[in-house]
Order: C-alpha cells, then structure tokens, then sequence
C-alpha cells in the first residue's frame, strides 16, 4: 500500500506544471469535451506507465541492492534537480494528431508527451524500488488523472490558483529526500 500511496503522490506532484498538464489544458480548450479527453489520457497513461513500470520490475530482478541503491539514490536526485526546470509544450503535440478525433488525439499526444517525461522516469524508478509493479503502476496512473483531469475540467482557472513553482520545490525536496534515502541505506527493499 505504501507503494501505491507514494507513487500517486510524487507523480501528482510532478505532474503540476509539466507538459503534459500543460497539454490537458491546450486539449480541452480545443476539443471542449472533458470525457473523452478524461478517457483519452487514463488510457495513454496506463499503456505508457504501465510500459514504465515494466521496465523498473525488470531493472530490479536484474540489478544487485548495491547497484541498486546507487541508481535510485542518483535517479531520484536527478529528477529532483529535473524538478525545477520549468516544462514547456510543443504545438506539434496537438496539431499533428487531429485527425484521429478527440479520444485518439488524445492518447497519441499524451503517450509521446509522456516518453521520457519526468513521471514516466519516476514511474521507472518506483517499480524499481518497491518491486511493486501493480501498485506502482496503479499509483502513478491515479497521480496523472489527479493533477490532469481537474484542468481539463476547470482549465485555467485552476491553474492559475496554484503556486506552480512552490509545488515543484515541494516535489524536488521530496525526490531529494528519497534519493539520500536510497544511498544512505543498506537495503533498498528496506525503503518499500
């Protein structure tokens, strides 16, 4: 459980300001439809994270705890300096995939806005660190729909509310935090 309650809540976090929150609120001022940009993003997420967290299992059977540690402890302090660099959005990330209608367009944009995204890289080191593929998965999917779904439905008036850059000193010191975790401890398992 303590996998699924901090992998929604580090890539809820992450999400605030990134591109592809960003990217919900360029998709529902054009298509004005919430549900199937709702929809469209769950399931770009699942696919995407899911991929992601595929990856993490395969890094932590394949990876020695000693190896380990220094991956996560350097990955987490990387995304936390990752954290305060601000996002911006490519047009190309809506223009190019309208044909496709409002639910493709928008799994299409958002599973390559997501490729090497900072939460598709959290994901990865989530699943590696918890050997939890499921919750981790589950988790980080649940974190998207969080941070997303709202400005779809309210767009900007949410947005510009919350104190963006405070919210990515709040994710960086948390990813700080894990990292020095990670290097400081004997066990990875132990951090799960």
């Amino acid at each position: 459980m303590e996998a699924f309650l901090v992998s929604t809540g580090i890539v809820a976090l992450a999400e605030m300001g990134d591109k592809t929150q960003l990217l919900s609120l360029v998709l529902a001022a054009r298509f004005r439809k919430p549900w199937p940009i709702v929809l469209g993003i769950f399931v770009a997420t699942v696919i995407n994270h899911g991929l992601a967290g595929a990856v993490g299992a395969w890094v932590n059977a394949w990876v020695g705890p000693d190896v380990m540690r220094w991956i996560l402890g350097v990955s987490f302090i990387a995304m936390a300096i990752w954290m305060l660099i601000p996002d911006k959005l490519d047009d190309e990330d809506v223009d190019n995939q309208s044909r496709w209608g409002v639910f493709g367009t928008t799994v299409m944009a958002f599973f390559l806005a997501e490729m090497g995204d900072k939460t598709q890289i959290a994901t990865v080191m989530l699943a590696a660190q918890y050997n939890a593929y499921l919750w981790v998965v589950l988790g980080t999917t649940l974190g998207m729909m969080l941070a997303n779904a709202p400005v779809v439905w309210l767009g900007d008036k949410l947005v510009k509310k919350v104190p963006i850059r405070m919210v990515h000193i709040v994710s960086a010191g948390i990813f700080l935090v894990l990292g020095v975790l990670a290097l400081l401890s004997k066990d990875v398992p132990a951090l799960a």
